[in-house]
């Protein structure tokens, strides 16, 4: 049995400590593909061959394949590996690999999810765009992936998964629908995300949907969003198919209201005196409600190199001076576009360059970059994503 097997992690890990930049650093290409073709989760006739949306979640340490009526449901407590396969021309096909970290994923969940990423990637013989996704912080090329983002609490270390709604034995669930600022022109850059059921967990701008078991409450804050509200019915609609149970809609402004404050523990809260204000669980932090944004400075470009006979890490250009011709075929170069990282392996490129591309790319946002939980993507020289030239600027 895993050492973490039943065990609950309630507090965020700290990504910046993690062991998963280890991953890839000493593994030969030929080994590592050996092993991918006796993976169950990758020789199914499908993958590589067919284009599509394909997901798992790491279990036990096994790549298990996630029900496709639950893709866009992620569970805060767990690590994911996702793969979008797209048809080009006659006889080529692109492929995008995510490994998505839950907030509250074990250290190992996620290191297995590193590694079985690269395993996917050298089943595909290396033509694949890898990324790092971490839950408070998704990237535009992530969100574009479901029509719909659902957060659930809980995990399958946890066992908190919602299956004790199936014993008979009711969890009360607040969900909190928000329009994620990274996609604000999208219709469908809605995220519905489970937080604490407490009154505190309300804000006045966004909508909230109680499940209460015998009835449904849904909570619109007074600057709610009309999509919001929307979202909220289809949420509603999703709970009920499965039960049918009451539902009341009440607006913020409505003394009624006070009956859902009243249940998620707020008795003495004055709901026409108190502001109901929450920090929104995965907005970006150079986002915000009002529009306000942090300075960022200008994208940036290294080279990572051995060329000397050991690894080095110099800055190549800045700004608007980084260019397609900036990158050489026989290095790894790191790109900081301000909204995410990317690593472009050269064909060229020593074994011991391309080994480091993620222990590098996460000793930089440990260490330089201004936001810790930038996304991470990576690219093979003559397999670039449209993603990356359009952050290169070409």
């Amino acid at each position: 049995m895993p050492p973490h097997k039943g065990l609950v992690h309630p507090k965020e890990y700290d990504w910046r400590d993690s062991n998963v930049e280890l991953i890839n650093s000493s593994i030969d290409h030929k080994i590592k593909y050996q092993s991918a073709t006796t993976e169950p989760a990758w020789n199914n006739g499908i993958i590589g061959i067919e284009p599509g949306l394909f997901v798992w979640r790491i279990e036990d340490f096994e790549v298990v394949p996630w029900p496709k009526e639950k893709y866009g449901q992620f569970h805060e407590g767990d690590s994911y590996i996702i793969l979008h396969t797209e048809k080009e021309g006659k006889n080529k096909m692109i492929h995008d690999i995510f490994f998505y970290l839950g907030s509250h994923t074990t250290q190992d969940e996620a290191g297995a999810a590193a590694y079985k990423t690269v395993e996917l990637d050298e089943y595909l013989h290396g033509t694949a765009t890898q990324y790092r996704e971490l839950q408070n912080n998704t990237s535009d090329d992530f969100l574009a992936l479901f029509p719909k983002i659902k957060i659930l609490r809980g995990g399958v270390a946890s066992g908190f998964t919602h299956v004790a709604e199936e014993e008979n034995v009711h969890v009360d669930m607040l969900l909190r629908i928000f329009k994620h600022p990274s996609l604000a022109a999208s219709r469908d850059a809605i995220m519905v995300h489970e937080v604490e059921p407490t009154w505190q967990s309300l804000d006045e701008n966004d909508v909230f949907v109680l499940d209460r078991g015998d009835k449904i409450f849904v909570w619109q804050g007074q600057n709610c969003a009309p999509m919001e509200k929307l979202k909220a019915a289809q949420v509603v609609n999703d709970l009920t198919l499965a039960k049918h149970v009451e539902v009341e809609v009440l607006s913020q402004s409505e003394t009624r209201s006070k009956v859902v404050v009243d249940y998620l523990g707020g008795r003495d809260v004055d709901v026409f005196d108190q502001k109901f204000v929450c920090e929104r669980p995965a907005a970006r932090r150079e986002e915000g409600r009002g529009g306000m944004q942090e300075a960022r400075k200008a994208k940036k470009l290294f080279k990572l190199s051995d060329k000397d006979g050991e690894l080095s890490f110099t800055a190549v250009s800045e700004g608007e001076n980084v260019n397609k011709g900036d990158f050489d075929g026989n290095d790894v170069f790191l790109l900081d576009s301000t909204r995410a990282i990317w690593v472009w392996e050269g064909k060229g490129a020593s074994r011991a360059e391309k080994a480091s591309w993620l222990k590098v790319a996460q000793a930089y946002v440990r260490h330089v970059s201004e936001d810790s939980s930038m996304s991470i993507g990576k690219v093979v020289e003559g397999n670039e994503s449209q993603a990356f030239w359009a952050a290169v600027g070409a």
